[in-house]
């Protein structure tokens, strides 16, 4: 699974992110989380507020920063 938050490093991406990897690590899976800044791709995946995360491709979230319990959910699917 591959994992990436977009965000161009606010307190709020840069939480996600964290979140995001907490989540992973209490449900016990791995996955390659990556951090994606470029405005470029960000906008690629029709992002138009920030944070936001993708799972495979698949953008979940988008312009709010959700809880560890909601992460572990999202990522369960």
């Amino acid at each position: 699974m591959k994992v990436e938050v977009l965000g161009k490093g606010c307190a709020k991406c840069n939480e996600l992110e964290k979140r995001t990897r907490q989540a992973l690590e209490e449900l016990g899976q791995c996955a390659e989380v990556v951090k994606v800044e470029d405005m470029k791709t960000i906008t690629g995946y029709g992002i138009m507020f920030t944070p936001a995360l993708a799972v495979d491709g698949d953008i979940r979230v988008s312009g709010k920063l959700p809880s560890v319990e909601e992460l572990k959910e999202i990522l369960s699917r």
